[in-house]
């Protein structure tokens, strides 16, 4: 057990980052693309004409939610809960417009970007990162967590 972390697996975060890097490797070094969530659920769903092929996208777009399902399956599953669907589709649409607007989503500037040392991977990880951490603070502040 972690302190002040009691529900922390530091081994399946480690094996799961160590999938996530393979998974990224694998795209740049087979195809030369960026692994990037948001460009390639673009592309797989057709907004997006530049890209790996199409196949690829679905694939790799399809393979996320299946993965944590199969995850689930084969272990004790996590326990989650969920806001209102109308709230989670509201939030999906402006992450959406965030990544177009950001050329790129967390995971493509987090874990793609940084490992290039990309300048612009560099800022906007810390300015995602650093809008969490105020979040948070502030929610704390207020009694909200």
């Amino acid at each position: 057990m972690i302190a002040g972390f009691p529900d922390a697996q530091p081994i399946a975060g480690l094996i799961g980052g160590l999938m996530i890097g393979l998974a990224a490797a694998i795209m740049l070094l087979g195809l030369g693309r960026i692994a990037g969530v948001s460009g390639l659920a673009a592309r797989a769903i057709g907004l997006s004409a530049s890209g790996p092929p199409r196949g690829v996208a679905i694939a790799f777009t399809v393979g996320l939610p299946v993965g944590a399902v199969l995850v689930a399956l084969l272990s004790d599953g996590i326990p989650a809960t969920f806001p209102a669907p109308g709230l989670l589709i509201v939030a999906g649409l402006i992450v959406g417009f965030g990544t177009r607007l950001g050329s790129g989503c967390t995971s493509g500037h987090g874990v793609c970007g940084l490992s290039r040392l990309s300048r612009r991977s560099i800022v906007a990880t810390a300015l995602f990162m650093g809008s969490g951490f105020a979040t948070v603070a502030l929610m704390r502040l207020t009694g909200m967590i």
